[in-house]
């Protein structure tokens, strides 16, 4: 790895970086710096906490010249509002002594609000793609001067399903322009959209799609159901000295704020918890107290949790196995960033075993299995959704379902009823003998 100081920055940025601290390159970074500078296009594909954000923002600092043009000259498109703030909060810091106007724009807050301050001008936008192409056509944002675009976590950007909001903001953009690229697994739709909007890139991969970063020490428990894993997970955090700053992932929101409010009974000041249901201003809080080590256990979905550039992360616990083996690799990278040192965890079910295995024959190893300590209570005790998967198995022999014990008893005499429309009638009749009337219709007009 090269240093800073030996690769050709302007004074500036020099400055900026000896304020952060940094010292020498990344591997993505050194061998990406000078092919962005070139101009050509470019994909990267480098494991989650390998530095890929600095990869791409100092190249194109370093090309930036002072300009007071209105319409923004780099385009910077990431999957989540809290990667927009991250990226954009790296540029502030790099841009100390450089005068640049960086603007970042996301969904879910006033967008007139973002309209004003585009009209002030920008040089950089950072943007997810659903309020850039929102903007676009409304044409607060003029995207005619884009020289350069840069497409950060593209992967989970696709599976988010932008891919369609992304080949419409590449007809919006100029045709002679810089494509930038950076990814951590290289998919089938990843490569689809390289062949429609990339001219000749050249590709750099620092590590294979699915090879695990060689500072993580990995082990798993193999956990009977989710109340256990409860237990474990209690257990496990009880060890402070060693569960420092913990991140816990989870596969849903629902499975987000049950196991929050399961674990908070233990340790309610130091857990928080962040999904797509929490609103702007709670998920920015958590984040923020999590990164300044307020509390000490975030408990989040992958979706919100992906990218994020959150330090000294001693453990990620898969309290979930993740269905797509490609997410347990962005999971773990979440520790062992920078070349620090970080443990991951993987809780699995017997259902979530085939997961376990695609996890393991993706890397090429085998995880450490660990057993469950004898301190930790194994509970009989299931969630509604496990009752209703082991309550019916399939015999294949008779290709009939067979219902479990629990989950099957004769129906009660009440229950073997057949609804029958007229059963009021009938039952009125046989009380009063004779149909009840309010009286005969024909009397008032004999009167008459």
């Amino acid at each position: 790895m090269s240093n800073f100081k030996e690769i050709n920055l302007s004074t500036q940025l020099q400055n900026a970086i000896h304020d952060l601290g940094l010292e020498k390159q990344t591997p993505i970074q050194s061998q990406t710096y000078s092919k962005i500078l070139s101009g050509k296009d470019l994909v990267g594909i480098a494991q989650t906490g390998t530095g890929k954000t600095l990869a791409y923002c100092l190249p194109l600092l370093q090309e930036l010249s002072y300009s007071n043009q209105n319409n923004p000259r780099v385009l910077i498109l990431v999957p989540t509002r809290e990667l927009v703030s991250q990226v954009v909060e790296t540029l502030n810091e790099l841009t100390k002594y450089i005068t640049c106007r960086i603007i970042g724009v996301y969904g879910g807050t006033n967008i007139n609000t973002q309209k004003i301050w585009l009209q002030d001008g920008a040089d950089i936008v950072v943007a997810t793609p659903g309020r850039l192409y929102d903007l676009a056509l409304c044409r607060s944002l003029q995207l005619k001067g884009i020289k350069k675009v840069v497409i950060d976590e593209v992967d989970i950007m696709l599976d988010l399903g932008f891919y369609f909001q992304l080949t419409n903001i590449f007809e919006l953009l100029p045709s002679k322009k810089q494509n930038i690229m950076f990814s951590a697994t290289m998919t089938e739709d990843v490569s689809n959209l390289i062949d429609s909007f990339f001219s000749k890139p050249e590709k750099v991969q620092i590590a294979l799609s699915g090879t695990p970063l060689n500072n993580i020490v990995q082990s798993k428990f193999a956990v009977p159901n989710y109340f256990t894993k409860v237990n474990l997970l209690s257990h496990l955090l009880s060890d402070k000295d060693e569960m420092k700053k913990v991140l816990v992932f989870v596969s849903s929101k629902k499975i987000a704020d049950r196991l929050y409010d399961a674990i908070s009974g233990f340790y309610l000041s130091e857990t928080a918890v962040i999904h797509s249901n929490k609103s702007q201003n709670y998920r920015f809080r958590s984040i923020n107290q999590y990164d300044e080590g307020k509390v000490r256990i975030l408990i989040a979905t992958d979706i919100i949790a992906r990218g994020l550039d959150l330090d000294k992360i001693s453990h990620v616990i898969n309290f979930d196995t993740p269905i797509y083996a490609e997410n347990y690799m962005h999971r773990i990278g979440r520790t062992g960033r920078a070349e620090e040192n970080g443990k991951s965890i993987l809780f699995y079910t017997e259902r979530e075993e085939r997961y376990k295995d695609s996890i393991e024959n993706l890397m090429g190893m085998e995880i450490i299995s660990v057993k469950i300590p004898e301190e930790v209570e194994i509970t009989t005790q299931l969630t509604i959704d496990e009752k209703r998967e082991r309550g019916k198995r399939i015999d294949r022999n008779s290709k009939e379902v067979v219902r479990g014990n629990s989950g099957f008893h004769e129906k009660i005499e009440k229950n073997l009823k057949v609804n029958d429309r007229d059963r009021w009638r009938k039952e009125r009749r046989k009380k009063y003998k004779k149909p009840k009337s309010r009286g005969d219709k024909g009397v008032n007009l004999r009167r008459k």
